[in-house]
């Protein structure tokens, strides 16, 4: 099946691991062109290697950008513009959780995690929105997730900021579909990921046995993931995908949950 991706120019934040690393690589293989971004410089000349060994002939990109500095971004997004012409698709990845209970959580807590999963997303959206207008449309997905429609209460603010994320999502794709560009969100569950990764040696340092397959399998029963195991990121990075393919015309202002059936609202 011909997405219609072949020489759209994609932007993906939070490109060096994970999910945006794996969104990045299946754009790749459907000849998209790709420009990656993440704060750590190493880190990602060493994903842009990656993808390059991998997609020989695929033209991709990396810069170094806290997309919480607006000036950065907009110095990748004038990278990107001058070296292809122009953004179509926009992957909004950057983000982490933040474990704490309304008590726990500061003042300085709350404007960090606040600035963090809004301003991750105003910054780029703003600085590709002319581009994407001028090219006669486009596509915006930010990655959210379950939080924001099942909050927590030993994640308080991280949920409650996914919620504004998801009412800025559909904001948004009202306010840009006469420009043809669609804005959607991907909702994810528990996905693996450098922050399990890092979690995962804090248990075995603390003297846990369990392998790490076994670890997850255990916080996967935990959370009661119907699916009984932990995402891939590979698995998110199709549903982004096909929200950025030309399968996907006609859906903005969507939710679409990839949490292995943790979702328990209707």
């Amino acid at each position: 099946m011909d997405l219609g991706l072949k020489d759209k120019v994609a932007l993906v934040t939070g490109g060096s691991s994970g999910i945006g690393f794996a969104t990045a690589g299946l754009l790749l293989g459907e000849g998209a062109k790709v420009a990656i971004c993440a704060r750590g410089e190493e880190r990602l000349q060493t994903a842009l290697l990656q993808l390059q060994a991998e997609y020989v002939e695929a033209e991709v990109i990396a810069q170094p950008c806290d997309v919480l500095d607006e000036k950065q971004v907009a110095a990748l997004v004038e990278t990107v513009t001058g070296r292809w012409g122009g953004v179509d698709i926009l992957i909004n990845n950057a983000g982490r959780g933040r474990q704490t209970t309304f008590m726990e959580t500061t003042d300085a807590a709350w404007r960090e995690e606040l600035n963090l999963k809004f301003f991750s997303l105003i910054y780029p959206i703003r600085a590709v929105y002319p581009s994407m207008k001028e090219r006669g449309g486009g596509r915006i997905i930010n990655v959210n997730a379950v939080l924001s429609r099942q909050p927590e209460p030993h994640m308080v603010a991280t949920s409650s900021a996914r919620s504004g994320v998801l009412n800025l999502t559909k904001s948004l794709s009202t306010e840009f579909a006469p420009d043809n560009i669609l804005v959607n969100s991907i909702n994810i569950g528990t996905v693996k990921s450098g922050q399990w990764k890092a979690r995962f040696e804090k248990y075995s340092q603390g003297g846990g046995t369990m392998t790490e397959e076994e670890w997850l399998h255990s916080e996967a029963a935990k959370r009661g993931i119907p699916l009984g195991r932990v995402g891939e990121p590979e698995e998110v990075a199709h549903a982004i995908v096909f929200l950025a393919s030309a399968g996907a015309s006609y859906i903005t202002g969507a939710s679409l949950d990839v949490a292995g059936g943790t979702g328990r609202y209707v």
